[in-house]
């Protein structure tokens, strides 16, 4: 007699079936883009974005009447002048940036893993990114967040979107999460290498700032580890290229809002050296992996500004990692590691 439970598996995914090698799939993450620098293309990103509670940690029925009553009313038309100053003729700097290194890391690792990239806000979508997988048949997924300090607002808010759809899947893949990679030693003799390269071209300036994402105060005060993660990034940079303590400092930018931010703040300290008599200084940001709004707007724009204005005489950005050499392979062997 024909059993009906070994007929009926002739129905089963044939995946399952098949002693085929496990295909792994490694998924880079970024923050995100608008589609174009126009104000309905920044409505959008931006309504995704700050709906997202990771990154505003107030009541959500108060800040939805706040988001939808009057910033997404008036700040999309200020956002994409700015960014229509940095878009390229291919694109979003972070966008075209973000697609160099994924296209860098398929390279280095070749036929044992599929990489795709995702944003966590816009497109691509890390849900598109995640179901590209699952077409391929992927048995892993190793995620990548490309910020190097961990924060909740950041890596915690992609590890929601990478758990919120595999929820939805029949079978869960295995999955490896990296989300820290402030000291890693190849991380920061990437960033040491950056930094020599400009003291070797420019000379070495009065004054070096690394200059970190900001984050509410009151994420630090709740126990998020950013700010301690940022520090540690600094004091290695800084032991790496011999630098003393008056050299050097930690500051924060990209403020939002009027609660008090992680301090001190980048755009405040550049004043503040300028009118004290330093005329040269350098900056650099290593929580961004690739240049973007932030980087080559703020930084390299509005900040320089701020710092000449004051009586600065000397000021330059020091470019994010990018697709280095050297930035691509730290990346390949955080990977490497979660594929041994």
């Amino acid at each position: 007699m024909k059993n009906k439970y070994l007929s009926a598996s002739a129905n089963i995914d044939p995946l399952f079936h098949q002693a085929k090698p496990a295909t792994t799939g490694v998924l880079l993450v970024n923050l995100g883009t608008p589609d174009a620098p126009t104000a309905p293309a920044l409505r959008r990103y931006l309504a995704e974005f700050l709906a997202d509670g990771r990154v505003i940690e107030i009541p959500k029925i108060i800040w939805m009447l706040i988001l939808h009553g009057i910033i997404l009313r008036v700040r999309p038309k200020k956002s994409a002048a700015k960014y229509k100053t940095v878009w390229t003729e291919e694109g979003s700097p972070l966008l075209v940036i973000s697609k160099r290194q994924a296209a860098a890391v398929q390279t280095q690792l070749g036929d044992t893993a599929s990489v795709k990239l995702g944003m966590r806000y816009g497109n691509p979508s890390i849900q598109k990114a995640l179901r590209e997988f699952q077409n391929e048949g992927v048995r892993k997924i190793i995620v990548l967040p490309l910020y190097p300090q961990y924060a909740a607002a950041t890596t915690g808010s992609t590890f929601d979107a990478v758990t919120r759809e595999l929820q939805k899947w029949r079978f869960v893949p295995e999955l490896h999460f990296i989300n820290n990679y402030c000291d890693h030693p190849l991380f920061i003799d990437a960033l040491a290498a950056s930094i020599q390269e400009d003291f070797n071209q420019h000379g070495k300036p009065e004054k070096l700032l690394l200059s970190y994402h900001g984050m509410p105060k009151r994420n630090l005060e709740l126990g998020d580890p950013y700010f301690c993660f940022c520090q540690k990034t600094t004091r290695l940079v800084a032991e790496k290229l011999g630098l003393q303590k008056n050299e050097y400092l930690t500051t924060f930018q990209s403020r939002f809002g009027y609660a008090e931010w992680l301090q001190p703040y980048t755009d405040k300290t550049l004043e503040e050296l300028a009118k004290s008599g330093i005329k040269n200084v350098a900056i650099v940001s290593p929580a961004f992996s690739a240049d973007c709004l932030e980087t080559l707007e703020e930084l390299a724009v509005e900040n320089r500004e701020i710092f000449m204005h004051a009586g600065g005489a000397d000021y330059r950005y020091i470019p994010a990692l990018n697709d280095r050499t050297d930035h691509i392979g730290a990346l390949t062997v955080l990977i490497k590691k979660q594929l041994d």
